[in-house]
């Protein structure tokens, strides 16, 4: 089974705590890795992550016990065959709207009948060639995560879910909020309200649903909501947090914790 999918399903066991690698810089993924999280996401949609970045990057995590998922760019079929290709197994796939765009999104990871994955013999994820029956086993390992980012897509979050082959739903809380003219207000009230109905109704399907949060605080929230999965913060927020609240110390500014701005991870 695909290891992330198995981590959904464990029974008994803590909600998979994971982080977002936002630095494009295999060595800091590497390092997240081994810090102890469960997961992390390599973002392809808003970092300048190409290709070979992503290859250098899958490497660098494939010693850690962190299992990574990939967000690419796009619900596109070409972007989603070459993330594949690269050796990606799991994929958070952006601003899903509706049970087409769902659709499109399983299709592209699955080879002939099942979808319309393009076939290669030799690449990364079939370990060069030397796979055993790859193509044929390959769709069975796949998982599939759709990001539901406005209220039109949690609108059609039963619909999205009946897609065969969507395995998680996953809320952008920062797209969502704005959607809803609350930029940046990740945890305003009415915000957390839709938000705490999507993860009922995912419940009621027996759908995982994850997201992520900024700081501890705002996670200990969604956890309290119910979500199956969660992530907290980035390697560039921890990062950026950390040194700006240790300069602070050392100046003796007197400034208050550092928190993410805009809606930040």
């Amino acid at each position: 089974m695909n290891p992330f999918k198995q981590l959904l399903q464990t029974t008994g066991a803590a909600t998979p705590v994971g982080t977002w690698i936002m630095s494009a810089s295999p060595l800091v993924a590497e390092a997240m890795g081994h810090a102890g999280f469960d997961w992390g996401v390599v973002d392809m949609e808003h970092t300048p992550l190409d290709l070979m970045d992503l290859v250098h990057m899958l490497q660098a995590v494939s010693g850690t016990p962190l299992l990574p998922v990939v967000r690419v760019p796009w619900n596109d079929t070409v972007n989603i065959k070459r993330v594949l290709d690269a050796g990606a197994t799991t994929l958070l796939v952006p601003f899903v709207q509706n049970a087409e765009q769902a659709r499109a999104a399983v299709a592209a990871t699955r080879y002939p009948p099942e979808g319309c994955r393009g076939m290669a013999g030799m690449s990364r994820a079939s370990k060069f060639g030397t796979t055993p029956q790859y193509l044929t086993t390959a769709n069975a390992q796949m998982t599939v995560i759709l990001q539901l980012e406005t209220t039109e897509a949690i609108a059609q979050l039963e619909a999205i879910a009946a897609v065969p082959g969507v395995d998680a739903l996953f809320i952008g809380p920062g797209d969502l909020s704005a959607t809803m003219g609350h930029v940046g207000q990740l945890t305003h009230p009415e915000v957390l309200a839709v938000t705490a109905d999507a993860v009922a109704r995912a419940k009621a399907l027996g759908m995982p649903i994850g997201t992520v949060g900024g700081t501890t605080e705002v996670v200990a929230q969604y956890r309290a909501i119910g979500f199956d999965f969660v992530a907290i913060a980035s390697d560039l927020g921890l990062l950026m947090r950390s040194a700006q609240a240790a300069l602070a110390t050392v100046r003796n500014t007197g400034a208050s914790p550092i928190t993410p701005t805009n809606g930040g991870y």
